[in-house]
């Protein structure tokens, strides 16, 4: 089958280099039975090309799932996968079958096989090398013959370097990887697929399709799209739905793209923070995570200095500090030049806690009532909607469901 016949089957459109060279690597790769790692950003249709690499494999005929390994709480995911038996856990009521006992013979779709937990890791790699799992609360051993094929929008390298991510997984993984492009890196078909959405969404609301003029369309190619296809598609469906007038000019189009930073990655934190030298100003960022993160370094900062002065105004009234692993840090009054010992609270001793120690407990603690506060605020925007307030922290439901059982947050 080649290539443009693969494009029209599954809806694919655009010609760039990038993806016309991840589309011939799925054919090549999809009637062998290796295992595929597809890498991209969050938003490039790295699922579409797990359904290419099924639909075209001796497996086409048996079952597909795909899984979204972020989605699933850790203390459920094994059972997820691997089934559990009854009474092995609290809930476990009845013997359950898990995914790769339901699609033995067919192929398994693992998204964000980054924020699968080390232990599910563990089993996972059993699994691929020996074709052998084990219930939950069972010490059977059983068969599978499942094709697993991973995506993430993550470095792995950089998690394996980390310790949250088994080395052997990752190249057990990526026996064959497939990096799928950005739709920055793809600009060439950024009008095809836009008016490919706008006549859809005007056959969806029977109503007629919207046109840009040259600077519309200008505009649109030049926009970052941090959410990529998934974003542009939004984008297209509220112009179909919300624009009055269906001839789209710059002006018109201004109104519908987002107001951000669209010179750098949404996934990057600013080197102005981790003391590089980021082309862009120290305060130009194009998310509320990036936000977060200057808050966080700006409050320590301000303690450091705030520190540093106390200790400066201390030393011109008379007091020094002493060896920190003495009394506790506490300044000490000098008088005719000679340091006195201080005792207890004496001579109006200045105590001021410098040990890094509990430095260290009260930011982090005040960066964790931070966290609390954002998430709930993010909760509370989405109407308790877990993904997309995920979404809007930057974070995995996974993620964000372990910090609100953490802060015992009220939904």
């Amino acid at each position: 089958m080649d290539i443009q016949s693969i494009k029209n089957r599954f809806g694919i459109i655009g010609n760039a280099p990038g993806l016309n060279h991840a589309l011939n690597t799925a054919v090549q790769v999809a009637n062998t039975d290796l295992s595929v790692l597809i890498v991209g950003e969050s938003g490039v249709g790295k699922e579409v090309f797990s359904m290419i690499i099924h639909a075209l494999s001796p497996r086409k005929h048996n079952p597909f799932i795909a899984v979204n390994c972020g989605a699933i709480p850790e203390g459920t995911i094994d059972s997820e996968l691997f089934g559990h038996e009854k009474g092995s856990f609290t809930g476990a009521v009845d013997s359950r079958k898990g995914y790769f006992e339901t699609v033995n013979g067919g192929t398994i779709f693992l998204d964000e096989i980054g924020e699968m937990p080390l232990g599910t890791q563990a089993r996972l790699l059993r699994v691929l090398e020996t074709g052998e799992f084990i219930r939950v609360g069972s010490s059977k051993v059983q068969k599978t013959d499942v094709r697993v094929i991973a995506a993430t929008n993550r470095d792995l390298l950089e998690y394996t370097q980390a310790g949250d991510f088994r080395q052997d997984l990752y190249y057990r993984l990526s026996t064959v990887p497939i990096r799928v492009p950005s739709l920055r890196d793809r600009k060439e078909d950024v009008p095809l697929l836009f008016r490919k959405f706008a006549a859809d969404f005007a056959e969806r609301y029977k109503t007629q399709s919207v046109h840009m003029d040259a600077a519309a369309q200008q505009m649109l190619v030049n926009y970052y799209w941090p959410g990529n296809v998934r974003e542009l598609k939004n984008i297209a469906e509220q112009i179909s739905v919300l624009s009055a007038d269906k001839s789209i000019n710059a002006e018109v189009m201004q109104r519908f793209l987002p107001q951000r930073e669209t010179s750098r990655s949404l996934a990057v934190i600013p080197s102005s923070l981790h003391g590089g030298t980021g082309s862009s100003a120290s305060g130009d960022f194009n998310t509320e995570r990036d936000i977060l993160y200057k808050l966080f370094f700006d409050l320590k900062k301000d303690m450091n200095d705030l520190k540093q002065m106390i200790f400066d105004v201390a030393h011109h009234q008379g007091y020094t500090p002493v060896d920190p692993s003495a009394n506790n840090g506490a300044l000490m009054p000098v008088y005719n030049g000679e340091q006195s010992v201080n005792t207890g609270y004496n001579q109006g001793a200045i105590l001021l806690e410098s040990n890094d120690h509990h430095e260290d407990v009260e930011e982090t603690l005040l960066l964790a009532d931070r966290e609390k506060e954002f998430i709930t605020k993010a909760l509370k925007k989405h109407k308790s909607r877990r993904r997309d307030a995920a979404a809007e922290l930057g974070i995995s439901e996974r993620t964000l469901y372990r910090k609100i059982k953490e802060y015992d947050i009220e939904e």
